[in-house]
């Protein structure tokens, strides 16, 4: 039996900036942008790396949610402590300039870890943790 991740969800609270952040300042490739209504979700994932995609979507939007649950979630976003996800790379220097040359929060530069992963972190336009593992 062959289990493997397919899709991740991340919040967005502005699709045009989530699509310019990850598309553009990430590279990644778009492979699907549906919405209904104002709602708008976008699957976007590495080249070359079909199986794996991440699902920005708009965060708070079940219908049983109350207006306070909903606030709730969107400051947990605001602040990053929602949905934070771990990419690789195997230049993380290179992909740190990138992405503060595109003006990303920086959280963390790249710095060895004492439990052995050199990484970096910054946020997305929604506010996301996205941390960064230099691939060994």
């Amino acid at each position: 039996m062959n289990i493997t991740i397919h899709y991740a969800f991340l919040p967005h609270t502005d699709a045009e900036a989530a699509l310019g952040f990850y598309r553009d300042v990430l590279g990644f490739e778009v492979r699907n942008d549906v919405g209904y209504e104002d709602l708008r979700w976008i699957t976007v994932g590495p080249a070359g790396q079909q199986g794996t995609s991440i699902v920005l979507h708009p965060p708070a939007v079940d219908p049983g949610l109350t207006d306070e649950e909903r606030r709730t979630i969107l400051d947990l976003v605001g602040k990053g402590a929602h949905t934070p996800i771990t990419l690789a790379t195997d230049d993380l220097d290179g992909l740190f300039e990138r992405l503060r040359a595109a003006g990303a929060e920086v959280v963390q530069e790249p710095v060895d870890q004492d439990y052995g992963v050199r990484d970096c972190a910054f946020r997305d336009p929604t506010g996301n943790i996205i941390r960064v593992n230099q691939l060994v």
